[in-house]
């Protein structure tokens, strides 16, 4: 029996987008009759019969949508995650999760596994090594096809479409400058992820508020990263050389091991060093004695208002619909790690 051709196929074939050839084999008035004729009668010679996972986006809902974060573990994509669930539920779509675990080549797997015709639209944090290697062609190839995609938190810069994103650079400038008005004049840096978006972001906003207060960067303060157990190391040893009264860190876990560390080596918190984190999430306000000063990220919030602009996507009926870049403003929780000096 000869084998059924796929839309990608033909497409790929044909040197065309999926949607093109979608339009085609519809009869839409948007494809000139010479088009239609040739992809016609390619997709009969290669035995395409339509089916109900074929690329047909203008007639066919699945009313699901594909959700990719790149951790499990991390608190702030599981609040991403419950917020974009409550407004899909409201609006009578499934939601699909799957975890790229970082990794480019699943990232990459599972947006084309899922494009096929088993989801109407995807919402995704990008993964490390996507970032990383600055590799972002499976996003524009995914949109190209006409399925489209709403990024959150890490974005990729120079893809096409809807975004939503926190304040990072303005946060870690707010934050740092909170610190030197509490009287800290060293004030050290802690990030694991300065290979993402995020983590550059922070601390960019970090350097400008020591250079807007005069302070001088001390690069011994600083620790830029992209391993945990790396940053861990290194946490130890700028302890036991420097002297320090602030501390800023870019990530939950990085907060963590910054006032777990802090404490084991002997500093009383926040009597003689303060401390911010970036996190979203109960193990720093709740389960760490002191707790812990954070800026929060509003998960619950970004993955609503990310499956709104998805939804009102899909559910709009223009068709150059132009794209949204939505910043939500984080909020400074102060608690205990933190007092003027």
């Amino acid at each position: 029996m000869k084998a059924k051709a796929t839309l990608k196929q033909i497409a790929k074939e044909l040197n065309v987008s999926v949607s093109t050839v979608s339009k085609a084999l519809n009869d839409s008035p948007e494809i000139s009759e010479l088009t239609k004729i040739k992809i016609k009668e390619y997709a009969k010679l290669k035995n395409y019969k339509p089916n109900v996972i074929g690329l047909n986006l203008k007639n066919r809902k699945t009313k699901t949508i594909g959700v990719i974060i790149p951790n499990i573990l991390n608190s702030f994509f599981a609040k991403v995650f419950s917020g974009i669930e409550k407004i899909a539920d409201k609006k009578g779509y499934n939601v699909i999760m799957c975890i790229s675990n970082e990794s480019l080549e699943k990232e990459a797997h599972t947006l084309e596994m899922l494009s096929n015709g088993t989801i109407d639209g995807f919402i995704l944090s990008v993964s490390e090594e996507a970032q990383k290697l600055h590799e972002y062609n499976h996003f524009k190839e995914i949109i190209n096809d006409g399925t489209p995609i709403v990024m959150f938190d890490r974005i990729a810069e120079g893809v096409e479409c809807d975004k939503v994103v926190v304040d990072d650079f303005d946060s870690a400038l707010n934050s740092t400058q909170r610190l030197i008005d509490l009287g800290c004049k060293n004030i050290a840096l802690f990030s694991s992820v300065d290979n993402l978006s995020v983590g550059k972001l922070r601390a960019e906003g970090y350097l400008k508020a020591l250079e807007k207060n005069n302070i001088a960067v001390n690069p011994n303060l600083i620790i830029r990263t992209d391993s945990e157990d790396d940053l861990k190391d290194k946490i130890e040893k700028i302890f036991d050389n420097n002297t320090i009264d602030g501390i800023f860190a870019l990530e939950e876990n990085d907060s963590v091991a910054a006032l777990r560390i802090a404490i084991k080596k002997g500093f009383k918190v926040p009597e003689e060093i303060s401390i911010i984190g970036f996190a979203d999430g109960i193990l720093a306000s709740r389960r760490l004695s002191p707790s812990l000063t954070t800026v929060s990220q509003h998960g619950i919030e970004i993955g609503e208002v990310a499956a709104k602009l998805l939804i009102n996507r899909l559910e709009s009926k223009e068709e150059n619909l132009p794209y949204e870049t939505v910043v939500i403003k984080t909020k400074l929780k102060e608690r205990e790690s933190t007092r003027k000096l």
